[in-house]
C-alpha cells in the first residue's frame, strides 16, 4: 500500500525468514513456503526470493491471481493455489502460468476442465480432501466419484493430494490430528491403487515442529516463518522456541502534552487522568490496521519501555501515558510491534491485547509501508 496517508513503517527481516525456514526444513523434508495474503503482511516476491535462496522450490500462494503476480516477478519454481480457480478466467491464467490449483470441489474440476479442452491443452492440479476441517476438500465418500471422474477426463492430471490439520498446535485434540491423519491415509492409498501416486501434503507449521507421523512427502510452513510460535502456551512451546520474529512496526510521536488530573482525552472521555500526566500522541489508528479495540487496552514501546495507551485509538492517532519515561519529544518513535529491551512488543503481546491472533496482526500490519533488511 503506498497511499498518502499511511504514518506506520513496516521493517521485515529477510533474514530471520531464512533462519525460520531453515529451521522448519530441519524438522521435516521438502517444505513448502506459504507466501499467501502477500506473505502473511511481509511481502510476496521478497519473501519468495529470499526463501528460493534457501532452497525452496514450492510456493503456496492464496488466489490465481497471487500466483500470476509472482510468476511476473520473475519466479519460475513450482505455484500452487491453495483456494484454486474460482471463475473460468482463474482457470485460464492457472493453465497458461503453469499454478497448480487446490481443487476440492467437482464444479471445479467441470469449469477447469471445460477450460482447458477448449485449449487442447492438460493442466497439472492438487487434490484438496476433508479430513476434518470441514470446510473446502472432497469428502472420503466422494472419492470414488472422483477417481472416476479423473479417468475419463485425462486432460486434468493430478499430481499433488493435501489435506489441513485442524488442531495440530493443542494437545488436548492430539486424538482428533491423528484421526485425521488416518483418514489421509486412506485416501492416499485408494488413489495410489488407482493409479494415482501423488506427492502428499498434510502438516502446517505446528504440524512440521511437533508430528513427524503427518510430515507425508511435503510439508507447508506458514505462520513458523514469519517467526510467530504456533505452539506458545502448550507443553509443545519449546518446539519453536528458536524461531525468529520477522516484523517490527514503528510511527511517529506527533506532539507531547501535560495532562492535568481529572482532565479526560480523545473520544468520549473514556478515560480521566487519575494523577498529573505527560502524555504522547503517536501516529497509529485504525486507518493504518491498528485496532479501535486496543483503545485503554493496548501498549507501545518508546526508548525501550512500555507506554499504554489511554481512551480510544483514532483514525490516526492514539495516545500513550509516558509519564514514567524521561525525554519523550516530537518526532520519536514509537513501536507498536518490536522495539528494544524490556518495552519490546511481541506479536503474542499485540495479539493478546487485541483479541486475535498473529496471523490477524501480521496481515492488517503488512498492509502499510514495507522496508526490508536482506
Amino acid at each position: 500500500m503506498t497511499i498518502g496517508y499511511n504514518t506506520l513503517e513496516v521493517e521485515v527481516d529477510l533474514n530471520a525468514i531464512r533462519h525460520n525456514y531453515r529451521l522448519l526444513r530441519d524438522k521435516g523434508s521438502r517444505v513448502y513456503g506459504v507466501v499467501k495474503a502477500d506473505a502473511y503482511g511481509h511481502g510476496l516476491i521478497e519473501v519468495a526470493r529470499a526463501l528460493e535462496e534457501e532452497g525452496a522450490d514450492t510456493f503456496a500462494v492464496g488466489t490465481v491471481g497471487e500466483g500470476m503476480q509472482l510468476r511476473k516477478s520473475g519466479c519460475s519454481k513450482r505455484i500452487i493455489s491453495l483456494l484454486g480457480p474460482l471463475n473460468e478466467e482463474d482457470c485460464f491464467n492457472a493453465a497458461q502460468n503453469k499454478i497448480i490449483p487446490f481443487i476440492g470441489e467437482f464444479e471445479q474440476l467441470e469449469m477447469l476442465s471445460a477450460v482447458v479442452s477448449a485449449q487442447g491443452r492438460k493442466v497439472e492440479i492438487s487434490l484438496k480432501f476433508d479430513t476434518g476441517m470441514s470446510r473446502l476438500g472432497f469428502s472420503v465418500n466422494e472419492l470414488d466419484k472422483l477417481i472416476e471422474w479423473l479417468k475419463i477426463n485425462p486432460q486434468i492430471c493430478p499430481v499433488l493430494a493435501s489435506s489441513h490439520l485442524a488442531t495440530s498446535d493443542d494437545p488436548a485434540y492430539e486424538g482428533y490430528m491423528s484421526a485425521q491423519a488416518e483418514t489421509f491415509s486412506g485416501i492416499l492409498k485408494r488413489l495410489a491403487d488407482a493409479g494415482y501416486e501423488l506427492e502428499a501434503s498434510l502438516a502446517n507449521s505446528a504440524g512440521i515442529l511437533v508430528h513427524d507421523q503427518v510430515h507425508y512427502s511435503a510439508q507447508r510452513g506458514g505462520i513458523a516463518l514469519y517467526g510467530s510460535n504456533p505452539l506458545l502456551g502448550t507443553e509443545w512451546s519449546e518446539s519453536g522456541r528458536d524461531l525468529k520474529p520477522a516484523m517490527q512496526v514503528r510511527t511517529n510521536i506527533a506532539a507531547v502534552r501535560e495532562l492535568k488530573k481529572g482532565q479526560a482525552i480523545s473520544y468520549g472521555c473514556t478515560y480521566t487522568a487519575d494523577r498529573d500526566m505527560t502524555v504522547a500522541i503517536v501516529c497509529a489508528g485504525y486507518a493504518d490496521g491498528y485496532s479501535r479495540g486496543l483503545s485503554s487496552t493496548g501498549e507501545v514501546c518508546i526508548h525501550g519501555k512500555r507506554a499504554k495507551i489511554l481512551g480510544r485509538v483514532c483514525m490516526q492517532l492514539c495516545i500513550v501515558d509516558v509519564s514514567h519515561i524521561e525525554g519523550v519529544k516530537f518526532g520519536d518513535t514509537a513501536y507498536l510491534l518490536g522495539g528494544e529491551g524490556e518495552g519490546h512488543i511481541s506479536a503474542e503481546d499485540l495479539a493478546g491485547w487485541w483479541q486475535t491472533i498473529t496471523y490477524e496482526i501480521f496481515c492488517l500490519l503488512g498492509m502499510n509501508p514495507r522496508t526490508y533488511k536482506k
